[in-house]
């Protein structure tokens, strides 16, 4: 197994390379910065070059690989989980909370022998995530991945998502991360999703959400696309999976919390399934796979001329 490569002094302006992998949970990828000690500068246009997909690395977003006692939005949690993911949208702004990324982040650390099969603790800045490697499958791939989501909180209120001139009513769902939800008669309903769906009203999400829209495939099994705040559309989100699964089960009259039995639903994506159950304490658990698909290093000067 490789170990976890020495991170330079100093980012952007470094003369050291720097080393990343590469890493995708149903083709939902991230450019992945091992950075044990936290001793890398992380500004947005850095990032935001890192994820292009023409003239960079590409990825809809960034895991910044730190010890959680390196950090300081994370010390707190050091006590409770070794490893901290530092997540940055494809833009380079910070967020909360990716599902997918935590099951990669995972998937990096078993691959450079910091955590083995069996259950991990991940810090983000949403709370301590639990999370199961499960064992290789039969043939022979890696097993897939359980994250422990915390709860989904569902504020009150109406929102409304507007595309193309149509307005459909919205559920606010929040994950760690907002969502708005939206249930569609068919897929392509959602647009080209270029740009952000419009919201409201605004003061819901002060910040920005990402916004889901789903359509139903059968019993317990809905299928969705979805526009990431920060990112554009995505070939898949673990917290919007999430969402998607509480709020279509509390459409259909179903709440753990209310009847003490778990749901579980299938959830599709364009880049692959997802399995999400809800249990009756209210935590939200989600299965999926996490793939590592390359390693190297970026040309420092190249990365400089570009944050400059």
């Amino acid at each position: 197994m490789s170990t976890v490569p020495a991170a330079p002094a100093a980012f952007p302006g470094s003369a050291a390379p720097l080393a990343f992998l590469k890493g995708h949970g149903t083709e939902n990828d991230f450019v992945i910065l091992p950075d044990p000690e936290n001793r890398l500068e992380l500004p947005p246009a850095a990032v935001a070059r890192l994820c292009d997909r023409r003239a960079g690395i590409g990825g809809d977003g960034l895991l910044h690989v730190v010890r959680s006692a390196a950090h300081p939005e994370a010390a707190a949690l050091a006590g409770s989980a070794e490893w901290f993911m530092d997540y940055r949208n494809g833009d380079g702004s910070v967020a909360e909370m990716c599902g997918n990324g935590v099951r990669v982040f995972a998937r990096y650390l078993q691959r450079a022998g910091l955590a083995a099969e069996g259950d991990l603790a991940v810090a983000t800045r949403a709370g301590v995530r639990s999370v199961h490697i499960a064992k290789a499958g039969a043939d022979g791939g890696p097993g897939d991945i359980t994250v422990g989501m915390g709860t989904a909180r569902l504020p009150g209120g109406e929102v409304s998502v507007t595309v193309g001139g149509h307005r459909r009513p919205a559920r606010h769902v929040d994950m760690g991360n907002p969502h708005a939800v939206v249930f569609v008669e068919d897929l392509a309903d959602a647009g080209p999703l270029l740009r952000a769906p419009e919201v409201e009203p605004a003061a819901a999400y002060p910040e920005g959400t990402n916004v889901e829209f789903a359509v139903d495939r059968g019993p317990r099994h809905v299928a969705m696309r979805v526009h990431e705040r920060g990112s554009g559309e995505t070939r898949s989100c673990g917290t919007g999976a999430c969402a998607v699964m509480v709020a279509a089960a509390r459409r259909d009259g179903a709440d753990p919390a209310v009847t003490g039995r778990p749901e579980t639903w299938t959830v599709d994506l364009p880049g692959g399934r997802l399995l999400i159950t809800e249990h009756p304490d209210g935590s939200v658990e989600m299965t999926g796979p996490a793939e590592i698909v390359a390693e190297g290093t970026v040309d420092p000067d190249w990365l400089a001329r570009g944050t400059r």
